[in-house]
């Protein structure tokens, strides 16, 4: 089978098929280094258009290396919200490239990633690609989605477990955006694009590039929104923008209960593990968290049967505000002590080869993480 060449610019307009639109909201962040993983290992199928958040275009334009600054679109987007969504959605809004895609301003994406999207759009006729991830560099990858054994291509959120994605990263269908509506939530500082992510994983064709270079995390920004604690209520707060929705309610059953797990793993038992402190577990906290959690388990029901013990032993601390501080804060740790029975066994025992119990999800996360370095030799 020969291998599907990646578009090429349009020979009549010289438009290159990918728009990367970087938000960046200070000359702080490392936009340039950004801004250079694109023209220097991706322009041949790519530009770039950086929306400067509440800056003017030119205070962010100097943050970029010289020699790029000529080649790099600025756009300026004004509002009074602390959120990366709102200069995304201008961004990708804005009238280009067939295809469209978002990049944080700490991230790059390593040399020919790009080019592999659009192979894998061709192959698959996907109008969403999701892109492997790695943190820090590009030989660290990042373990989820956790899709089946030497799946690449076309995949499907329920049995390639794609909840675990929990941002558009990657290639994206201008003509989709537009036909669905589908945008980030507006204001948002934590989860934004959680609900866009999962809409489409679950509503349009959408492919997996496995083994192509991947869009790194950039581990080195102090200011990271995503790692600000904050009251229960706004952590979670992008949870009824997902719960509520009318297509939500539309999914079947299986679907509901994949993303209903997925929020209490990592989004519900997460934000408990980095509140180590009991004086952070006031009354009206430990009320919060129980009201999310039970909002989780009524939107989806069943989605509490694949955990493990240990996960089970934190969700009942999580829905009931009369147990102490203390253990729920233990529970939060325990979770974590990976290859312990708790760890490995789910509470009922039927679920054991359940695709979301644990042995399952462990080895398709393994084999995520692995299989593109054993390729690589």
């Amino acid at each position: 089978m020969s291998t599907p060449r990646p578009s090429a610019p349009d020979a009549t307009t010289g438009q290159k098929p990918v728009d990367v639109v970087i938000a960046c909201h200070t000359p702080e962040r490392p936009v340039g280094r950004a801004v250079a993983s694109i023209l220097e290992g991706n322009a041949e199928h790519a530009d770039v258009t950086v929306v400067a958040h509440n800056r003017p275009a030119e205070e962010i334009r100097g943050a970029i290396r010289p020699e790029h600054r000529e080649s790099v679109r600025i756009l300026e987007h004004r509002d009074t919200l602390r959120s990366a969504s709102g200069p995304f959605n201008a961004g990708m809004r804005e009238d280009g490239a067939p295809f469209v895609a978002i990049m944080g301003s700490d991230d790059t994406l390593a040399p020919g990633a790009v080019a592999s999207w659009l192979a894998v759009q061709e192959a698959t006729a996907a109008e969403f690609v999701i892109t492997r991830l790695a943190l820090g560099t590009a030989g660290h990858g990042v373990p989820t989605p956790a899709v089946r054994m030497l799946r690449s291509g076309r995949v499907d959120l329920v049995h390639d477990r794609l909840a675990y994605r929990s941002a558009p990263l990657g290639l994206m269908s201008r003509a989709m955006l537009r036909r669905t509506g589908a945008q980030l939530v507006e204001g948002a500082t934590v989860g934004g694009d959680v609900a866009m992510v999962t809409r489409l994983m679950a509503s349009v064709p959408t492919a997996y590039d496995r083994f192509g270079p991947p869009y790194v995390i950039g581990e080195d920004a102090g200011d990271r929104v995503t790692y600000v604690i904050r009251p229960m209520r706004e952590q979670l707060g992008f949870f009824p923008d997902l719960l509520e929705a009318d297509w939500f309610a539309a999914l079947p059953c299986p679907a509901r209960r994949a993303i209903g797990t997925k929020l209490l793993r990592i989004h519900v038992f997460g934000a408990v593990f980095y509140r180590q402190d009991a004086r952070i577990w006031t009354a009206e906290e430990r009320e919060s968290l129980a009201r999310i959690t039970a909002d989780v388990l009524r939107a989806a029901p069943g989605c509490e049967r694949p955990l493990s013990r240990a996960d089970r032993r934190l969700l009942d601390a999580c829905g009931d505000p009369a147990i102490d501080a203390a253990e729920l804060m233990t529970a939060a740790r325990d979770r974590r002590r990976h290859g312990r029975p708790a760890t490995l066994l789910p509470r009922e025992i039927t679920q054991l080869l359940a695709r979301e119990a644990p042995p399952r999800f462990m080895a398709s996360s393994l084999a995520v993480q692995m299989l593109p370095r054993l390729r690589r030799g």
